[in-house]
């Protein structure tokens, strides 16, 4: 695939792209803040959220959803600008919380990784369901450090990155909103998926921080494609429509820390446009 365009530099940590309204919205951890980009390379800071982590998503009807990891809550934004309690995550774990998916139906996965990180002693890590109206309930636990979240286009599958077990686990949707038929979706050997995003051929790309990389596969591990970066990859979205790009959050991670920001936005050209959701 083609080489990498850069759309914006100077992030300081960012994470959880979500293409929504032609635009490409992201978190920057670092600068605590929630930023629209536009393709061609403007962008707009949209919301302050004093968290890490903070990872975003759209309820159906366009209201931004923002994880404030720090206060164990999930917010919404409404049409006029303020951030509200959406739901209250604290009574089922004071670890951080981390990546969100709405569904179409306005429901609300959230998963927490289950200890701290970085340093912690190892725990395994759940996903609770946010339902409309605000109620939380657990829907799946023993995950290994879970990251990336989507959803099939039918609403029926759950996919979730597991990045400490090197695999991308799939679970049936219910039409109460739990979910079960656990199964690995795709081995991902050599790799600890991060963010992940589906494509309308039922690929999955997923972003690998340590190898720098992001890689398209189908469900049962087949590799499709792999994009390199110079810095580690965070998450990717896909665009919808014609002319599909692939949008990747990417930052230098481990090491000594450069004397700037090494945050950037690259896109490349992609087979596929996203589907389902995020």
């Amino acid at each position: 695939m083609n080489a990498a365009e850069v759309l914006m530099e100077g992030i300081v940590f960012g994470e959880s792209p979500r293409w929504h309204d032609g635009q490409v919205w992201f978190s920057d951890w670092g600068a605590h803040q929630v930023i629209a980009l536009d393709p061609g390379g403007s962008h707009e800071v949209v919301a302050t959220v004093p968290s890490f982590p903070m990872c975003i998503d759209f309820l159906p009807d366009g209201r931004l959803l923002v994880v404030d990891s720090a206060q164990r809550r999930l917010l919404r934004r409404e049409p006029d600008g303020p951030l509200v309690q959406h739901a209250d995550l604290s009574g089922v774990s004071d670890k951080r919380w981390n990546d969100v998916v709405a569904d179409g139906r306005g429901n609300t996965y959230v998963n927490s990784i289950g200890f701290d990180f970085p340093g912690g002693e190892f725990s395994p890590g759940l996903i609770v369901l946010v339902t409309p109206e605000g109620d939380v309930r657990q829907v799946a636990g023993g995950l290994a450090f879970p990251n990336g979240m989507a959803i099939s286009p039918d609403g029926g599958t759950l996919i979730v990155a597991e990045s400490y077990a090197n695999q991308l686990t799939g679970y049936d949707i219910g039409s109460d909103g739990s979910l079960g038929n656990r199964r690995v979706w795709a081995d991902t050997p050599g790799d600890h998926p991060d963010g992940i995003c589906l494509d309308a051929e039922s690929a999955v790309w997923y972003a690998d921080v340590g190898n720098r990389h992001c890689v398209r596969v189908r469900e049962g591990g087949e590799v499709l494609a792999t994009v390199g970066l110079d810095r580690g990859a965070f998450a990717c979205a896909l665009s919808r429509g014609d002319q599909p790009r692939l949008f990747v959050v990417a930052q230098t991670w481990g090491g000594p820390q450069p004397p700037r920001p090494s945050g950037r936005v690259v896109a490349f050209p992609a087979p596929a446009p996203g589907a389902g959701r995020p």
